[in-house]
């Protein structure tokens, strides 16, 4: 049976940091009800938001947990209109091989339906396509960057 304390799952931490071992992902996040268990490698800050206080619980290397912070706003180049965002949590690609050239570069025309940019999901590279035409403006990720769902990738004018 695992053990809580103030509410707080410790089994379902530890399950969560083995995931992140296992699929050597950097962050999984959970979210049941009120309760919402954010675990991170690479000594990166968990954030635990739970309907009481409860006292930070340090799990076994690398993975932390503190009481919960408000999330900082999205830079204001990243709130665009225009900006396509990720369809889904990633890593993304900018070039189809490493050493490529990448799909589009800042300034260049792009087509409607022509791939942009490659985001990885569990082991499946899915090609992101240009929701319009237009100039790409701003490329607002980096190659090998994981990415969130919604999360701004490429501003097309």
């Amino acid at each position: 049976m695992s053990e809580k304390k103030n509410g707080i799952d410790k089994g379902l931490i530890r399950d969560l940091a083995n995931i992140l071992n296992d699929t050597d992902l950097t962050e999984i996040e959970v979210e049941q009800d009120d309760l919402r268990i954010r675990v991170s490698r690479a000594g990166a800050t968990q954030y635990i938001q739970a309907p009481i206080a409860a006292a930070p619980f340090a799990a076994a290397a690398p993975v932390q947990a503190v009481a919960a912070a408000p999330i900082a706003a999205p830079v204001a180049a990243q709130d665009n209109k225009n900006a396509v965002t990720a369809p889904m949590v990633g890593t993304v690609y900018l070039a189809p091989a490493p050493g490529s050239r990448p799909f589009v570069e800042v300034g260049a025309t792009v087509k409607e339906g022509q791939t942009i940019l490659i985001i990885e999901a569990m082991k499946t590279m899915n090609q992101i396509p240009a929701p319009r035409s237009g100039k790409v403006t701003d490329i607002l990720v980096n190659d090998a960057q994981p990415v969130e769902y919604g999360q701004p990738l490429v501003v097309i004018e």
